[in-house]
């Protein structure tokens, strides 16, 4: 890898930690760049999951005021998450590599349609809150069924589990929206790493690599919980979905 190169890895991890922290699709932003470096597609998926955790985990931090009073729920959702990440990591194990090669162009393109929906969602969202006056779905298992198989998705390729999640815990809870981004960021932030945990011994890592997407991400976490909310929302999209969905394409036609 050349110092360009690396110099890229850096700034996609910085890009793509204030981007998890704020919507949660920044792999749409490093596991590009990761491809275009010259790594194979299942070499970058698990370099690009354990060089977000710290990102991840930073972003989370960030946000550890809004994280006050969710003890209960955090435990419970965490729970589910932390089995849905590890379902999702092994499955991308036991596959063969042919298989993740073949379904991630779909499963970016979901992940960009998901990022293009993401206002939709976060209106239907509010309206549910809104909605419900002081009840809230926290208790049943839809939520919880929701999480862990937002984990599964988290645990073999990641892209945008953040949107799904935010608008699962709206629909279903009745919180502040940065109470929710809050528990949003810590979620995500276990199912990341207990695939990270699992890759380290099971997987092939650019370890390289992953080291500088780490350096950029904790820098990023910290840059989305404090000042990441005034980068413009349509502008922030509009980069994702079109590198996304150009990647994917790329991926498609070679």
């Amino acid at each position: 890898m050349s110092a360009l190169e690396a110099l890229a890895v850096v700034l996609a991890g910085l890009a793509a930690g204030t981007v998890n922290t704020i919507v949660g699709s920044g792999s749409l932003i490093t596991f590009p760049t990761l491809l275009a470096v010259g790594y194979s597609p299942v070499v970058a998926n698990v370099t690009n999951t354990l060089g977000l955790v710290t990102g991840s985990v930073s972003g989370t931090v960030g946000y550890r005021r809004e994280l006050e009073g969710q003890g209960r729920r955090a435990r419970l959702l965490g729970v589910y998450a932390v089995a849905g990440g590890l379902t999702g990591g092994l499955l991308l194990l036991a596959l063969p590599g042919k298989v993740f090669e073949a379904v991630v162009p779909v499963l970016i393109l979901v992940a960009c349609a998901l990022v293009a929906l993401q206002p939709r969602l976060a209106r239907r969202a509010a309206r549910g809150r809104a909605g419900r006056v002081g009840r809230s779905r926290e208790h049943g298992l839809v939520l919880p069924l929701g999480v862990f198989a937002t984990g599964i998705y988290g645990g073999y390729f990641g892209a945008a589990q953040g949107v799904i999640l935010i608008a699962l815990l709206g629909i279903s809870l009745q919180d502040t929206l940065q109470r929710l981004n809050a528990l949003k960021n810590l979620l995500a932030a276990l199912v990341n790493g207990v695939a990270a945990v699992l890759f380290v011994f099971a997987a092939d890592i650019a370890w390289g690599g992953a080291a500088l997407l780490a350096v950029g991400a904790v820098v990023g976490g910290q840059v989305g919980a404090k000042v990441g909310r005034r980068i413009p929302p349509l502008a922030l999209r509009a980069v994702i979905i079109v590198v996304g969905t150009a990647v994917a394409l790329r991926l498609l036609l070679t």
